[in-house]
Formats: structure tokens, sequence, C-alpha cells
């Protein structure tokens, strides 16, 4: 199945929709989340936006380990992330905390480079695999912050 990336646009308003509580289900819970999200943190810290996370492995794994919950929660499981958001919806506190960072696409890309090797090698259904994909390549639009600038400069006008 095609893992399509779409061009983030400046300002787009992005539909999207949390993952099916089905997919937790087929991934196996917790534990299947645990397994398939630590896959991913282990591509990432081995990709070319390890620079975006500690460089430390402690604390790399630290920031992993709460992420996890944060998809954990997000797509069915116990309320696992709550005391990390503070009564704030899982959505907008994953964006906020992404306003802390310079995140050009470039990054995103990357990002869902990783997520797409996790999911493809992780043994489910692949519509429940595309639907959690959908979401993870949609959100993360929401997470660019840094856009070039189309006009280039003339110096002439």
């Amino acid at each position: 199945m095609a893992y399509e990336i779409t061009k983030t646009v400046k300002d787009e308003k992005v539909p999207y929709k949390n993952p099916s509580p089905a997919f937790y289900e087929a991934v196996g819970g917790e534990e299947g989340m645990r397994k398939l999200m630590y896959s991913f943190y282990d591509i990432i810290y081995e990709s070319d936006i390890q620079n975006f996370f500690p460089q430390d492995k402690e604390e790399f794994n630290k920031i992993a380990a709460k992420n996890t919950k944060f998809f954990i929660q997000l797509c069915g499981g116990p309320a696992v992330y709550e005391e990390v958001a503070g009564g704030v919806g899982l959505d907008e506190f994953m964006i906020r905390i992404h306003d802390d960072f310079t995140i050009p696409d470039e990054a995103r890309i990357e990002w869902l480079g990783c997520m797409r090797q996790a999911l493809e090698a992780y043994d489910m259904d692949e519509e429940l695999k595309q639907d959690f994909w959908e979401y993870a390549e949609r959100f993360s639009k929401l997470t660019v912050n840094k856009f070039k600038d189309l006009q280039a400069f003339n110096p002439y006008h």
C-alpha cells in the first residue's frame, strides 16, 4: 500500500481525523503501540533529523516514552498522556509543543519517512496502517512552522 506524502502549504486548513481505535487493537494495545513507536524512534535516532532530539540516549529515550504515551492515548488506549497535556486537548498540546522548534517541511518529510519504515515493518492489516498513516501525514503538517519564501529577492523592484 502506498504511504503518500502531500505538500504542506502555509496557512492551509488541514482536515484530519484521529486513527481508528481498531488500529490500537490490531497493533496489540498498549504493548503493541510501545513496540511500534520504539521501533519508530530507533529509526529516528539514526535519521537525518536526529539533531531535532536530545543526543544523550537516556534523554532521547525519555522523549520516546513520553511521545509513545501520546500515541497510545490518541489511538484509543488509556489516558496515559493526560498528566503531560495538563487538561489541554491532545492535538492542541502537540501543536503547541512543536512551536518551540523550527520545523521545515523537509524535517516533516524525513519524520514521515521514519514512520513509514516502522509501519511497513509492522505485521498487521494494511488498511488499519493506512488509517494511522493518514492521521500522521495530515496532522504532521500542523507542526511545520518554517516555510521557504517563494518570492526570490529581486533588487530591481
